[in-house]
């Protein structure tokens, strides 16, 4: 994909169109995720700067990494932020800039790094540490995360009210159908079996290393937010759409308090974007690694243009 095919990803012009730009998180990454960015200038001094600020390989890592390589929740988290930073860059360069950001868990970062909230290297910090934390803290629980498909998200909340064999909640209300469960694996075993008997048309268990987005991380809330208060946060240049709450986020101090809290807080995307299009936002717009969030945009706002810069440009025959 050349830079001019990076530009035209963006429907209408920098003066008539008011996008919002989307971040996507952990389950996004895939090897050679960057192999076709890194030869533009501005995404390559983003990952070169990467790799100086870590000491961690992730040029190489996005580029010829395994998927094996990846996987590893405290490599797989600064490598997203790395390539949708890398591909907001390049775009940057065209002067093509988003009148608003979003942000799906992870994603939220990087949403805060483009609206000038962190700088690079606080917010790669930032998230190395997130990864390590989560990594650690999934060690001490047996727990899990689940997908139904097919239910409405308020028929989940209910099933998750009725197990009784221990944590489960909703971690993230993706799509009106499509709802991710997580807590101890028995309850969520427990809550499978509950919604396979109400209807769901597909229940699929997630290949992560933990119940994420559920009351099991609070042992590295107050340990993740000791790491925040490290750091300066300055107030958003353009508006932030915080996925904890669907709505706006203005001030710094805020943004802790909603940083720490995402951590056990379920991602409202569908409210999210529901709120970005009922504000006149005209074009939806994922920066990173796979088009996942694109898949999701297209089924809670069908009428809203959705488009992914995730991926080279098909070959033309």
């Amino acid at each position: 994909m050349t830079v001019d095919a990076i530009a035209r990803a963006q429907p209408g012009t920098p003066t008539t169109t008011r996008t919002v730009a989307l971040f996507p998180g952990q389950g996004s990454q895939r090897p050679g995720m960057a192999a076709w960015i890194t030869e533009h200038p501005a995404a390559e001094a983003v990952f070169r700067r990467a790799d100086d600020i870590l000491g961690l390989p992730l040029t190489r890592l996005c580029v010829d990494g395994t998927a094996e390589e990846l996987r590893a929740t405290d490599v797989t988290q600064p490598a997203i932020v790395a390539t949708s930073l890398a591909l907001h860059a390049v775009r940057a360069e065209q002067g093509l800039l988003p009148a608003a950001v979003a942000g799906h868990s992870l994603g939220e970062f990087t949403a805060l790094a483009v609206a000038g909230v962190f700088d690079e290297e606080a917010v790669l910090r930032l998230v190395r540490r997130r990864g390590e934390l989560m990594a650690e803290v999934s060690g001490r629980y047996d727990g899990a995360m689940s997908a139904i498909i097919g239910l409405p998200a308020e028929q989940v909340d209910t099933l998750c009210a009725q197990v009784d064999s221990g944590v489960v909640g909703v971690a993230n209300y993706n799509q009106p159908t499509q709802t991710v469960v997580s807590g101890d694996t028995t309850a969520v075993a427990a809550l499978e079996d509950l919604a396979r008997t109400a209807g769901a048309a597909k229940v699929v268990r997630l290949k992560v290393s933990g119940a994420f987005h559920s009351p099991l991380m609070a042992d590295i809330a107050d340990e993740f937010g000791a790491e925040l208060d490290r750091y300066a946060l300055r107030p958003p240049r353009i508006p932030i759409l915080s996925a904890v709450t669907a709505d706006y986020v203005t001030e710094p101090a805020d943004i802790r308090t909603l940083l720490r809290g995402q951590l056990l807080a379920p991602v409202r995307w569908v409210d999210t974007i529901r709120r970005a299009v009922s504000d006149g936002y005209e074009d939806l717009l994922e920066l990173g690694p796979g088009q996942v969030l694109t898949g999701f945009s297209r089924r809670i706002a069908p009428d809203t243009p959705s488009t992914a810069v995730s991926a080279p440009a098909p070959a033309r025959g």
